[in-house]
């Protein structure tokens, strides 16, 4: 099993130790334990769920700060199409463009261009792989980590194209080295983020050997430093958009399924809502559809925990910029290149197995189903797991103890107690 990198991180110092988080996480990786909450890394999607719930401020992802453009000689920003939809009257995406250069940036690349070439690049793929219909997008990070590590049958089904994010890296990369003759090291490729999970995906990427970006700045933190630069560039706006109304709406729920010109597609967002979708399709109840979309967020990219916007009016605000576009501006000029596919195999990672082997698993399994019946059911979260069920799973992993449950302590110092007076008894 490999070593993950994730992107959430705790507060100690703000935490509480309430039971919010681990009754929030989709993937049971959250405990509190000594007052405090402890995250499970191998358990844990980067969906940022705990950050939105937490009341106390004590969740927070990982990101880099501006300060990392001044590593590099020559820097190019990529931003998230789900950017344009943080700003009041947008008509015109070049004016965060060109405010995007004005912050400090050499040149930017448009993630939403890079869209519109996985959109071309996945309408050939899904019609010629009908024997693996339905096919799952891949471009939220989160979704691919959570079949990876809880649908192992359903790897197969995912699409094995390069996220927008990291197609638009290379060729941003390759752009900016044949324009500035700089070694590759000295050029930074930076992408504008909505979410922690894109973080992730850059350190521990799945079915890539390694991401072309350098570093991943916030929406949020951005946001700030581009409106009064936009007020700027309004008089000097410098054309730079290579997108159109397809690559922008990827930003939000059901613009890359809207792409592939299909009606034979379902698209869903919000983590709960993903997994009800991937435990039906576990049991072949999609099985006459070509194409799932889903993200972990509630709106699609613009529903991310680093954006600022709420996320329904974010859509509105997408939905309003492409009205007037052209339906794609960036399309594919000399075929697919090996760049643009995985180049890796993207394996079962059993991170919540209970045994070394078959047997051991059963054997711990059994011994789970009999905690279980000593437990009241009542899944409070008092003992510092989500579920009853998910503490007798820590038992049997060794990390937690029946006493934990406070109903089973209870009945402990009650037994205790009368044995107690008992020996009170005999003196």
């Amino acid at each position: 099993m490999g070593k993950f990198f994730t992107s959430v991180r705790l507060k100690e110092d703000l935490c509480m130790g309430c039971i919010n988080c681990i009754k929030r996480c989709p993937t049971q990786a959250i405990r509190v334990r000594n007052q405090k909450a402890v995250i499970t890394k191998e358990f844990c999607i980067d969906c940022g769920e705990c950050i939105r719930i937490c009341p106390h401020h004590a969740k927070e992802a990982t990101y880099d700060s501006p300060e990392i453009m001044k590593k590099f000689e020559y820097t190019v920003a990529l931003p998230a199409p789900s950017l344009y939809g943080q700003f009041n009257h947008l008509e015109d995406v070049n004016i965060v463009l060109t405010a995007l250069k004005k912050m400090g940036f050499d040149d930017v690349y448009e993630v939403s261009g890079a869209a519109e070439l996985v959109s071309e690049m996945s309408r050939k793929y899904v019609a010629e792989h009908k024997e693996k219909w339905p096919i799952i997008s891949t471009a939220c990070p989160s979704v691919v980590r959570l079949i990876q590590v809880r649908f192992p049958n359903l790897i197969e089904h995912l699409l094995p194209i390069c996220a927008p994010v990291d197609l638009a890296a290379t060729k941003a990369k390759d752009k900016a080295m044949e324009k500035t003759g700089l070694p590759r090291e000295k050029i930074g490729i930076i992408f504008i983020s909505p979410c922690p999970a894109k973080m992730t995906a850059v350190k521990s990427p799945i079915g890539i050997d390694h991401s072309e970006i350098d570093g991943v700045l916030a929406i949020k933190e951005v946001y700030p430093i581009l409106l009064p630069l936009m007020k700027q560039s309004i008089d000097d706006v410098e054309e730079l958009g290579i997108s159109g109304r397809i690559g922008i709406g990827w930003g939000s729920t059901g613009g890359e399924a809207g792409s592939l010109l299909t009606d034979n597609y379902l698209a869903a967002d919000g983590i709960e809502n993903v997994i009800k979708v991937l435990e039906d399709l576990e049991d072949q109840k999609f099985d006459q559809l070509e194409f799932i979309e889903l993200n972990a967020c509630a709106g699609g990219c613009v529903g991310g925990v680093l954006t600022v916007e709420n996320p329904y009016l974010a859509k509105v605000k997408l939905k309003r910029l492409r009205k007037y576009l052209p339906v794609a501006c960036s399309h594919l000029v000399s075929g697919v290149t090996d760049d643009t596919f995985w180049t890796d195999e993207v394996n079962y990672e059993p991170v919540f197995k209970l045994g070394k082997d078959m047997n051991e698993s059963i054997a711990n399994m059994a011994r789970v189903e009999e905690l279980c019946e000593k437990f009241p059911r009542l899944d409070c979260g008092s003992c510092g797991a989500p579920t009853c069920k998910a503490l007798a799973e820590d038992i049997v992993r060794g990390v937690a103890k029946e006493q934990d449950c406070i109903h089973i302590l209870r009945d402990y110092i009650h037994k205790l107690s009368e044995e107690m007076s008992k020996l009170d008894t005999f003196k």
